[in-house]
C-alpha cells in the first residue's frame, strides 16, 4: 500500500491520524478540541511545507470532530468532508452547546483548564452521501454510510488500496483481537453496518482510537466486529430477561471488558454511559425476541 498513515493524536482518547501518499494529505479525525492544536503541530511535523488537503470526519461526537477548528487555523484551505447528517447536526447551535460541554469536561479530566474556544468554526465543505466519491490526486474514496454508533457514521473506502477508513459502528480494537462493539442508536443497524463492510474488499483497516491494522489483523477485526456484536447482546438480553439490574450488568460488562489498551483510550465515564445506552437499545429491539440470531 503507497499509502503512509500517521498516528497524529495527542491523547490516546484522540482520533486523528493523517494519510499522505506524498502527493495529497488527509486528516482522518481529528480528535478533541482541547488537543486541536497540538494535532496540528504535530500534522505540521510530518508535512513540513506541504498542506492539508482534506479533513475526513467520520461522524458528529466531540471527540472526532472539534479538534478540526484548530487544525483548520493552521491549514485554513484543508477541505472538510463529512456526512450530510453530520453536516446538519455541526450546523446546530445546540448540538455545538453540548459538545463544547464534553470537551471541557473531558479537558478537565486530562488536566487542562483552560484553551481556545474555535468550537463555533465547526463546519463542513464537502457534504458526502453513500456512494459519493471525493478523489483526492492518486486517493479515490468512496462515502461508505455505516449507522450504528450514530445515524450519521460514515467510513470511506480506497478500492485501489483495498483500505476502509472504518468509523466506531464496527468498534472499539485492542488490534490484539479485541472488538468491543459501540452501537448507540441500532443494534440491526450497527450488524447491517457491519456486513456491508465485510462484503467490501478490504486488505487494510483504519480503525478510529488505534490505527492501522495489518491484513491479519483487519480480516480478525472484520470478523470480531460481528461475533462479538452478537455474543455481547446476547449475553446482556439474557442478563435483562433474567431481571437483572441494570446497573449490575454495566458492572459485569466493565469489569469483563474494560482492561488492556481498551481502558486506555475509552474514559469510565464514557463507557459506563454508552454501556448503558446500548442495554436501553437491546432492551427495547430484543428483549421480546425469543433469540439473538
Amino acid at each position: 500500500m503507497d499509502i503512509k498513515i500517521t498516528d497524529v493524536r495527542e491523547q490516546k482518547g484522540d482520533s486523528a491520524f493523517l494519510i499522505d501518499d506524498g502527493k495529497t494529505a488527509i486528516l482522518y479525525d481529528s480528535g478533541f478540541a482541547f488537543t486541536g492544536n497540538a494535532v496540528a503541530k504535530k500534522i505540521r511535523r510530518e508535512l513540513g511545507d506541504r498542506q492539508l488537503d482534506y479533513i475526513f470526519l467520520t461522524h458528529s461526537h466531540y471527540d472526532h470532530a472539534l479538534g478540526s477548528c484548530y487544525v483548520l487555523k493552521e491549514y485554513p484551505n484543508a477541505k472538510v468532508v463529512a456526512g450530510s447528517y453530520a453536516t446538519k447536526i455541526f450546523a446546530k447551535p445546540t448540538a455545538k452547546a453540548v459538545m463544547r460541554d464534553l470537551d471541557k469536561k473531558f479537558a478537565t479530566v486530562c488536566g487542562v483548564v483552560e484553551y481556545e474556544d474555535l468550537i463555533d468554526n465547526l463546519k463542513v465543505d464537502i457534504a458526502v452521501d453513500d456512494g459519493d466519491e471525493i478523489v483526492a490526486n492518486t486517493m479515490k474514496f468512496t462515502a461508505i454510510s455505516l449507522p450504528g454508533h450514530t445515524k450519521c457514521s460514515v467510513g470511506f473506502y480506497c478500492m485501489e488500496s483495498k483500505l476502509l477508513l472504518s468509523c466506531e459502528t464496527l468498534g472499539v480494537t485492542d488490534g490484539k483481537g479485541v472488538v468491543l462493539p459501540v452501537f448507540l442508536v441500532g443494534y440491526d443497524m450497527a450488524l447491517s453496518s457491519i456486513k456491508r463492510a465485510q462484503e467490501l474488499d478490504v486488505e487494510y483497516v483504519l480503525v478510529p482510537h488505534f490505527g492501522l491494522l495489518d491484513k491479519e489483523q483487519s480480516a480478525t477485526y472484520l470478523k470480531k466486529a460481528e461475533l462479538t456484536a452478537k455474543k455481547i447482546a446476547s449475553e446482556i438480553v439474557g442478563k435483562l430477561k433474567a431481571g437483572e439490574d441494570k446497573e449490575v450488568i454495566v458492572k459485569q460488562y466493565l469489569n469483563e471488558y474494560w482492561n488492556g489498551y481498551i481502558k486506555d483510550i475509552y474514559p469510565e465515564d464514557a463507557i459506563r454511559l454508552n454501556t448503558g445506552i446500548m442495554i436501553n437499545l437491546l432492551e427495547h429491539e430484543l428483549v421480546s425476541k425469543p433469540t439473538v440470531d
